[in-house]
């Protein structure tokens, strides 16, 4: 089912492994609608979020890097070699996620606690303008425009 995905796979000694996640896409997560950079890129976005749904305790390692879902971005290179003032601003909207939430880089938590976290921590327009103000997708992501979290 997601074979062009790259979201790594369960083995039945270990369970789910752990799943590498910008900390900023566990906003982006919850109000994705199919939009997105380039078709693989969306197919992408799709099958991570399936993944994590059908699996809620699946871990997942919150981090400032390129994770599961870049990994199908257009931008990915740019985004690899961190020099970018692109790829600044958006390692920037993760390490203000984990500030806000208190926590530090490489963080594991399961899916289900990471989200009712970012819930709760990020819940007045204040944090969230912060994080995701100059997001080019803030106007049609269903998380940012909530008016009630």
């Amino acid at each position: 089912m997601f074979k062009k995905s790259n979201i790594p796979k369960s083995d039945s000694e270990t369970g789910s492994k752990c799943l590498k996640i910008r900390a900023h896409h566990l906003c982006c997560i919850q109000g994705f609608q199919g939009y997105g950079y380039s078709p693989a890129f969306v197919a992408n976005m799709r099958a991570v979020i399936a993944d994590i749904k059908a699996s809620p305790s699946r871990p997942l390692e919150l981090v400032s890097e390129c994770d599961a879902i870049c990994a199908s971005c257009p931008s990915k290179r740019e985004c690899t070699a961190q020099v970018s003032v692109n790829s600044r601003s958006i390692r920037n909207m993760d390490l203000v996620v984990m500030e806000k939430l208190k926590i530090k880089e490489g963080t594991i938590m399961e899916a289900d606690k990471a989200f009712r976290l970012i819930n709760s921590q990020l819940a007045n327009a204040s944090d969230i303008e912060d994080v995701c103000g100059a997001c080019k997708w803030r106007q049609k992501c269903l998380w940012y425009l909530q008016e009630e979290r």
